[in-house]
This record gives C-alpha cells, structure tokens and sequence, in this order.
C-alpha cells in the first residue's frame, strides 16, 4: 500500500469509537493487503446514481461512515438551499438488503442534526414508492437505501431530487462537493433518533402513502376487458426476498385479480436471497422456482421484480405448455403496444404522444410509437435520463409522455412516478394479460403478433468483465481503441453509421457528413450497420464491466437468431483483438 493509502487506514485503527463489527472486520483482514488496500485506495465513487459498493470497513466500502458522510453532504446541499428547502426535507426508504433500515436511520439522524426534517418510512419499500413519496410530501430530496439487483454483499445510497427523479450529473457534482467539505467520515455528528421524533424533525411515512399510491394507478387505469368467470387469468408472482410482496399483491387485489399464487419460498425479505444466484429478474434462473409453481397451477403470466422493486421481470405461457422468459424489451414491446392500442379505442391517445427509450432499447418501439403516430426520443441508458427528459416536456408542453422503457427491464407508465416502476408495470401486464386472454390469444401469441406486423426484432446484451485495479484502464484502453480505428464493415454488412457519445458527434459514413448529438457526454460508442443491425459498446456504470448491445431485425425468427449470432461473435472478437 502507499503512504496516502496506509493513512486511511492507520485513521481507521486508531479512532477509539470505532464501530466495533467493523473494528472486527479491519482486525481479520490483517493478513489481506491487497483487500486493504482496495478497502482504503479511494473513497467510494458518487455519481448520478449515488454510491454502491461492497459492504465493508474503509472509504471504498458501504458502512455507517461512508453513509453518514454522503448524508452529510446531502444535508449540506439541502441547508445551501435555504429554510424551504430544509422544512420541506429529505424522504428516506430502504430495501431488504444487509444494514439497509440501520443505514436509513443513521442518514435521517445526519440530516436531523442540521435541522433538516426527515420523512422516514416505517417498513420495506420499493425504490419507485420513493419516487412517489418525494412528490405526495412535498420534500426537497429523496433517499433511497438500496443496491438494487446487485449480489447480496453488497449496498448502496441513491439520490432524488424535488421531481422524484433520480440527480442528474450536475446535482451529483455539487453533491460530491458537499461531501468532500464534510470532512473526516468518521468524526460526521449525528443527531438522536428519539430526540428527532420528539421534537418532529423525525415523521413517518406509513402505509397509507401506498394507498395513494395504488388510488393514482387506478385512476390512470384503461378499462381492460372483462374477465370470463370461468378462466381467469392466473398470475404466480415472485417478490425475489425484496420489497414488493405488499405492493403488488394489494394492487392485483386492487385491480381484480383473485387467481394470484405467489412464490412462498421468496415471499419474505431475504438479505442472502438464498433460493436465488442472483435476485435478478432479467435471468432466467430467477424464475425457477415462479415456473414449478406456473406449471402446477397452470398459469397465464409469470411476475419477478428485483430486490427494490424498479425492474419487472415476466415469463409467459408457451403454446406447447413450457414458460417462455421475456426480455426487457419484448416485455416492453407488449405493455407499449397494449397501452397505445387501448388508448388509441377509448379516444385518449394524445397526438403530441412521445415514448422514451435509451440507446441501447429496442427499436421495435419506435416503429410501434410511429405506428400509432407517436414521436419517439432517445435518452443515454439510465432511467434518470428518461425522469430528466419527462420533466423538460412537462415544462415545454412539447410532448405529452405516454411510456418510458429500457432493455434492463424497466418500465414508466403513469408519470407520477419518475423512475422505473416494476409495482405500475405488474398490474398493467396484468391487464394486457387480461385483454389478450378476453381475445382469445395468450401474451406469446401476441408477441408473434407483434413481431409480424413490425418486424422481428431480436436483442441481447454481452458484458466483459475488468476486474482488479487495472480494470477501469483495461476498459477505457478497449473503448480508446475502437475510436482511433474506424470501423467501416462488421459480420459482412457496412458501418452506415457512427455515434460516438463522449465526442458527441453522429457521422454518417455513407454521406460522409458529421452532426452534433444532443445528449450529454459520456464514454459509448453505436454502429449503425446497412441492414438495420447495429450495436452499442459502453462501461458499465455499476460494475467493473465493457458491456455490449446488439440488436438486429429480421424477416422470421429464424433469420433474427442467425443475425444475432453472427453479429454479436463478430464484435466479441473486435473487442478482444488487440
């Protein structure tokens, strides 16, 4: 280790009100310099989605410190605004993750102390129900105390704005300022917790706020068809171990659905998420267990979210009897079409409609949302990007959003909620799940539907991993490379186009002309090829990971999966080339 490093960590060792389980943690990692050394290198990266990291002693982990330091600068953030902003307050959630109601409690108890007013909530909640909370309350900011899909070691610390959306890169900025003034992470006050509720700087949010919540669905609910008394549709829903057990499953009721079995062995909240190797719904052995229980009931539509309930996972019923795991875009496809379909019949459909989508989804939407005469705009991957742009329309009233969506699962339907929201997606593929069935077609039926009116769409996504500390050189070395040569043919079709995210410019290969992209910088690249085809090739914001997006179209399923594979084997090799 440096000397800069061995300072952090001799601080660490010798302050005499050290938590003593991380005390105990630091002492049995004696022997391990190398994890020291990664403990204590840096302090935790805070970006756009806050912090998340391993749980652990050191500024590189997820502890009591690092939270309290984050919520510090927060608080300072928060008081800079002024006297309105500090009334107004910060509303703080948590998941069923390790620490995640203590790490909670102690950023309310930080953001007391400096008279800021806290709405903490008293149980389990989905990352989406924080968004909502911020705006029935009022508060200035959010808090969410979540590592969302992530393995269970690990943590995380995200921030909300006034809108319910997630900080954009400037907020994160001055956010990140704040923290650093803040000083040593282990000498940051905190208030009492009692005192703060005595002197009701302290105030609950209980479970009436997901009345209100489930009441503001069901006003933005489009009638679906009525369902036959004699087949209903049958649900097995699965919470993962997470948050989304009350949520969803009062909505369903809510929303007429009787025949819901849901998965007991992951109903209750798990920290380990031990009947799963990753509480991740967008992989299929997430829904093991939900298809034994489909199987035996016999049902109609497989439910999954992830721990913190923003990313809905779905398995539909093959025709031979078999479930059939959706990708997030195909999913998306189903809700966006159902949506604009019933809108389009009940006379709701706005003609300024605009569906939002990263880079990285499928563009089968586009050609759904231009089939209903609906502009589609494009956002960088990252739902705080689809919140930003939702809130630029709501002030220029130059679109009206109808339905937000990307390829890692996640969904928006009602905008009064600014984040992916897996509780609105369940009940509304409920719905479509409902119409369909009422039509005499089950969702895979409708799916093939889709894909012979608009194409056969086909996606898959490839990450390499970088691990250790040369990691993010390695990453940033094979991203340098593709840029210093121009790729102008791949798997036997042309390069047509080129967007190149963190130079922000659009070059049109063909025409030989160069654009500005509008978006803000960051470190992708998209090649467009001549028969449609095209992938994405960026860092992961969230792992040490290249991740790689491919996306073709063809004729006949057939055709797409031969397409797919031929494209994604040519760019895994132009990755790994030297």
């Amino acid at each position: 280790m440096t000397e800069h490093w061995q300072d952090h960590y001799q601080r660490w060792t010798t302050f005499a009100n050290l938590d003593p389980e991380l005390r105990a943690q630091l002492d049995s990692l004696r022997d391990d310099p190398h994890t020291l050394e990664d403990c204590f290198a840096r302090p935790i990266a805070f970006g756009t989605g806050g912090m998340r990291g391993e749980l652990g002693p050191g500024i590189n982990r997820i502890n009591l410190y690092t939270v309290r330091k984050a919520s510090a600068g927060l608080a300072r953030y928060v008081t800079a605004h002024g006297k309105a902003a500090m009334d107004a307050g910060v509303a703080i959630a948590y998941d069923s993750r390790h620490k995640s109601r203590t790490f909670a409690v102690e950023a309310a108890s930080v953001l007391g102390w400096h008279g800021i007013r806290v709405h903490l909530f008293d149980r389990l909640c989905p990352t989406p129900l924080l968004s909502f909370a911020v705006r029935h309350v009022g508060a200035f900011a959010g808090i969410v105390i979540t590592a969302s899909h992530n393995p269970p070691e690990y943590n995380g610390f995200k921030v909300y704005g006034a809108d319910g959306g997630q900080i954009t890169p400037a907020t994160a900025e001055a956010l990140l300022t704040h923290m650093e003034e803040a000083g040593d992470e282990l000498r940051i006050a905190a208030a009492d917790e009692q005192a703060l509720r005595a002197s009701g700087l302290l105030r609950t949010i209980s479970g009436e706020l997901l009345q209100a919540y489930l009441e503001r669905l069901e006003s933005c609910r489009i009638p679906p068809a009525v369902q036959s008394a004699g087949d209903p549709v049958r649900i097995v829903f699965t919470p993962l171990h997470g948050t989304t057990y009350e949520a969803i499953t009062k909505g369903l009721d809510a929303f007429g659905y009787r025949h819901v079995t849901v998965v007991r062995e992951q109903a209750d909240p798990d920290p380990s998420f031990s009947t799963v190797s990753s509480p991740n719904p967008e992989e299929h052995q997430a829904f093991r267990l939900a298809i034994q229980y489909a199987k035996k009931d016999g049902a109609d539509l497989i439910l999954a979210t992830d721990p913190d309930g923003d990313r809905l996972g779905v398995a539909v019923k093959h025709p031979q009897g078999d479930y059939v795991v959706l990708t997030g875009n195909q999913t998306g496809a189903l809700l966006l079409h159902y949506l604009l379909s019933q809108k389009r019949r009940s006379g709701a459909l706005p003609a300024n409609g605009v569906v939002l989508k990263t880079i990285v989804t499928s563009e089968m939407g586009r050609a759904i949302a231009s089939d209903f005469g609906l502009a589609t705009v494009d956002t960088l991957t990252g739902f705080k990007y689809i919140g930003e742009k939702m809130g630029e329309f709501e002030k220029t009233g130059a679109y009206a959003f109808q339905f937000g969506y990307e390829e890692s699962c996640g969904f928006l339907i009602a905008d009064f909620v600014r984040d992916k929201d897996a509780v609105q997606a369940a009940l509304f593929m409920a719905d479509a799940c409902a119409f369909h069935k009422a039509e005499g077609r089950s969702l895979y039926d409708a799916l093939l539907q889709l894909f012979a009116t608009y194409g056969y769409y086909m996606e898959d996504l490839h990450a390499i991993t970088c691990r250790g500390r040369d990691g993010m050189a390695a990453m940033a070395s094979i991203l340098s490379r593709l840029r210093s040569r121009p790729l102008t043919e791949i798997a036997g079709k042309k390069v047509t186009v080129v967007e190149d995210y963190l130079a922000g410019e659009r070059r049109d290969v063909a025409l030989g002309t160069t654009a500005l992209l509008t978006f803000p910088k960051t470190d992708a690249l998209k090649y467009v090829l001549d028969d449609a085809s095209w992938f994405c090739v960026r860092p992961s914001g969230t792992e040490p990971k290249i991740k790689l997006y491919v996306g073709v179209k063809g004729t006949s399923l057939e055709e797409a999966e031969k397409k797919l594979a031929a494209l994604k084997q040519a760019v895994g090799h132009l990755l790994k080339t030297p």
